[in-house]
């Protein structure tokens, strides 16, 4: 009796121990958090901990069928199944223990992830987008580089699905702009890219950023660490230069105009590593840092968050880049991609995305748009715009989709919420990481971006929200905040109860 109470206890410890640190553990590897080591022994202390339970589950059957009259006669077959059902029986409630924290994975993340695809292209391919090409094509500023007007992105949007076969048929159908980055699926945008443009660099424009696999490189970074960062893109991309490097993402000045990064483009560019400077940023700061790229005059490209109904002063920022001679590259240019999700016409919703390529392009002072895709059906729908003229119609869907998501997309540079927020969350983060999990089908992705926030929306379920009325499209901020959370977060410390 005595092995068996033991026994008992060793199980109740090792359903313990996984409820609370393997549970942990298993949320954050589905949201996409890299494992410190600290997890990795809590881990292996849970799996320990069930290796010596076995054990002790496994003397206690063959004590026990010499304890007891009626087993002492059993055979050894069945005192190895009583051996078996225990040691069955105390793992599966180990596992459940771990598994009962992630339970929403079920309710609300596991059945969008798995069971739902949101759609990227058109629900009905047209025969005359078949085999669509670039067509147009345009100087990117001071680079002197003419590049196609609907060029290659591999953002966050694609949730690492695009593939080494599609990146080769973009370049196949004339696409030579290619905007890649370190943090984009941890490295494997560049390690595809990489081995897509074997044989057809010379034919290729290949932007990329100063940014490391795990994240970005901020202000104070050492010249050593910068130049390092892009020593490792250069060998992930299997390349002796890049084009362009990007300051990725950027939402200060400070980090901007960091010597240090300055320091380490200028003898990177001495060393024939890298050619041009550029900065890319859609944060709520992106007029400021583009008003101080335009003022230092040390950036060839700028690559903005720019779309049908963005912020009025970006058209002013374009046309100084552009007197200026400097490139401009279009981002985000899909507005939140919902038009799968309203309620309008097919023909409207098929026609969305060339209308907003067509829009974007038809101002001047752009040179390429990129936009990020994972399947052949999508260069057959997005090229078909390359090259073509806004009309009326465009106009007037693209005018439609702003009615119709005016209450639900965020200007991802706005940022009058910010001030609003007496926990200083980065509500325009959190609300673009939802615009990836619903409507572009990266859940995983989003889910890690979310993840690697230093504060998650788990505090909006019992705030006042004074960031109610800050938005000036009327967004209604706590709400979706709650629901951003209740998607993207999987792991039990982050619940809103």
């Amino acid at each position: 009796m005595n092995r068996g109470r033991n026994a008992l206890a060793s199980w109740l410890l090792t359903v313990g121990f996984s409820y609370l640190y393997l549970g942990e553990f298993l949320g954050h590897r589905v949201e996409g958090q890299i494992a410190a080591s600290s997890e990795l022994g809590v881990a292996s202390l849970v799996l320990l901990s069930s290796g010596i339970s076995v054990i002790m589950t496994v003397r206690w059957a063959r004590s026990s069928g010499k304890a007891d009259e009626n087993l002492e006669t059993a055979s050894p077959r069945r005192r190895f199944l009583l051996a078996l059902l225990g040691s069955a029986g105390g793992l599966v409630a180990t596992l459940a223990a771990a598994l009962f924290p992630n339970r929403r994975w079920g309710s609300v993340t596991g059945s969008k992830i798995f069971l739902v695809r949101p759609p990227y292209k058109a629900d009905l391919a047209r025969d005359e987008w078949g085999g669509s090409k670039v067509t147009g094509y345009r100087r990117l500023g001071r680079t002197g580089a003419f590049v196609s007007d609907i060029s290659l992105g591999s953002g966050s949007s694609t949730g690492g699905r695009q593939t080494l076969e599609v990146a080769r048929e973009a370049i196949d159908r004339g696409i030579n702009y290619f905007d890649t980055a370190p943090d984009y699926s941890e490295a494997g945008s560049e390690n595809r890219l990489g081995e897509a443009m074997k044989g057809r660099r010379d034919k290729m424009f290949v932007a990329t950023k100063f940014c490391l696999p795990h994240g970005h490189l901020g202000p104070g970074t050492s010249v050593e660490g910068y130049t390092n960062a892009v020593e490792g893109s250069l060998e992930r991309l299997q390349t002796d230069w890049v084009d362009l490097i990007h300051v990725h993402s950027c939402n200060s000045v400070e980090r901007l105009l960091d010597e240090n990064v300055h320091e380490a483009f200028d003898r990177l560019k001495e060393a024939g590593k890298v050619r041009f400077l550029g900065v890319s940023t859609h944060t709520p700061n992106l007029e400021e840092v583009a008003n101080a790229a335009i003022e230092s005059d040390r950036f060839d490209v700028m690559m903005l968050a720019y779309h049908f109904g963005a912020w009025p002063a970006l058209s002013d920022i374009i046309d100084r880049a552009a007197a200026r001679d400097i490139g401009i590259v279009g981002m985000k240019v899909l507005r939140g991609s919902q038009h799968h999700f309203l309620d309008w016409s097919p023909d409207e919703r098929d026609s969305f995305t060339q209308a907003s390529f067509k829009w974007v392009l038809s101002n001047p002072g752009v040179s390429c748009l990129v936009i990020s895709l994972w399947e052949s059906g999508q260069l057959d729908e997005f090229l078909y715009a390359s090259g073509q003229s806004l009309r009326p119609q465009d106009v007037a869907v693209l005018e439609r989709y702003q009615e119709l998501t005016s209450d639900s997309h965020c200007r991802p540079h706005c940022g009058l919420c910010l001030d609003g927020c007496s926990e200083g969350l980065p509500i325009h983060d959190i609300l673009r990481h939802r615009m990836y999990f619903e409507n572009f089908g990266a859940q995983k992705e989003a889910m890690r971006l979310y993840a690697s926030l230093d504060q998650g929306a788990e505090v909006c379920g019992s705030c006042d929200a004074p960031c109610r009325s800050s938005c000036p499209s009327g967004i209604a901020i706590p709400e979706r905040m709650r629901d951003a959370h209740e998607m993207l977060s999987a792991s039990p410390g982050r619940s809103l109860g």
